[in-house]
């Protein structure tokens, strides 16, 4: 009988840019298993605290979108993202404006919204296993995956690819801004009292400044049969 500690979970921290979102899904569609991309769940909740008019330092007010998001996360094609429905509008794209990251990154740092969407996040942990996309995947949601990951990269190195995403959707974007925004983040990410940003002692630590996709793809796949878990 498989219990739950049986059930395989991959655990891939890191900053914003460092190529974790699509190293994980490029893991997950590879080997079947499920995804969570727990930074849209930070992002879902400074999205609505800004739909609904939440100040962010209002603590009991967020407490509560975290914990009444009416969101749906549906598949999409190949290595695409989901798209993500939240109370009844698909927010794909705003979702992942430079906007609504600085948003999460601030109501990420609230200790009642982390609380709040700790067992959502536990509960993608299912049958055949689990790829996580997140900051403290590794060190707080899930400390017993088998494998843990901290993917890097210079701060310069991910404004350029920022800013590349944002220019080939037709975006205006600053460079050093988005190097300013990223260093900003990181800050915020790193210092904040509740689940800062660091990799957990047993992770496997990539810097990934100057490599491929692909190359981080297959460096991590190989470790994974090295780990037996196929």
């Amino acid at each position: 009988m498989i219990t739950e500690e049986d059930i395989p979970v991959i655990a891939v921290d890191g900053p914003s840019g460092s190529g974790k979102g699509t190293v994980c899904r490029l893991l997950a569609r590879e080997l079947g298993w499920n995804l969570l991309d727990s930074g849209a769940m930070y992002r879902l909740v400074g999205l609505a605290a800004r739909n609904h008019g939440v100040r962010l330092d209002n603590h009991a007010a967020l407490d509560v979108l975290a914990g009444h998001l009416d969101v749906q996360f549906r598949p999409g094609e190949d290595t695409a993202e989901a798209r993500v429905i939240l109370e009844g509008e698909d927010v794909s794209q705003l979702l992942r404006s430079e906007e609504v990251g600085a948003l999460a990154s601030e109501v990420a740092a609230v200790p009642a919204v982390r609380a709040s969407l700790l067992r959502r996040q536990r509960a993608f942990k299912i049958r055949p296993g689990l790829v996580a996309d997140g900051r403290d995947m590794g060190t707080v949601v899930f400390p017993e995956a088998q494998f843990k990951v901290f993917l890097t990269a210079s701060a310069d190195e991910r404004a350029r690819r920022r800013y590349k995403q944002l220019k080939d959707k037709g975006e205006a974007v600053s460079l050093p801004r988005l190097v300013a925004d990223i260093e900003a983040r990181d800050r915020r990410d790193t210092e904040r009292s509740v689940a800062p940003l660091r990799a957990a002692p047993d992770a496997v630590t990539v810097d990934t400044t100057g490599m491929g996709i692909q190359e981080v793809f297959e460096l991590l796949m190989a470790e994974v049969k090295e780990r037996g878990m196929l």
